[in-house]
């Protein structure tokens, strides 16, 4: 698989549509769809960007190896738990949401925010 194969990959992992995706690197639509059709190169300094933007493994990226995004260290995550005191639960849904793409991230604190509104307003 070239690296185009998986930057169009990521993007649909993502569920973005290449222009959303291009919008995030400050790139066009146009960018994106001839990066993906290999007619343009990725650049080093985009696949670092992408890497950065979307949690993903700089080596994936670049060379087809290993998972397509970055872990948190277990033992930064192990240290949380344990200052926190987190539950099994806790543990995983921390995790879960580090993990997790940007999107999903910022949709979880959207929906968080909101339920604390709600909560605040029927208790009001």
């Amino acid at each position: 698989m070239e690296i185009s194969d998986r930057v169009k990959e990521l993007r649909k992992t993502l569920n973005l549509s290449q222009e959303a995706f291009g919008n995030k690197l400050g790139i066009t639509k146009a960018s994106v769809s001839r990066i993906e059709n290999g007619v343009f190169n990725l650049t080093s300094q985009l696949s670092k960007l992408i890497c950065k933007e979307f949690n993903v493994d700089y080596f994936w990226l670049t060379e087809g190896t290993g998972e397509m995004f970055t872990k948190v260290p277990e033992t930064l995550l192990d240290k949380l738990a344990s200052q926190y005191n987190l539950s099994d639960k806790g543990r995983i849904i921390l995790k879960t949401y580090l993990n997790a793409p940007e999107d999903q991230q910022d949709a979880l604190e959207n929906f968080l925010l909101t339920l604390a509104e709600n909560m605040k307003k029927e208790s009001d």
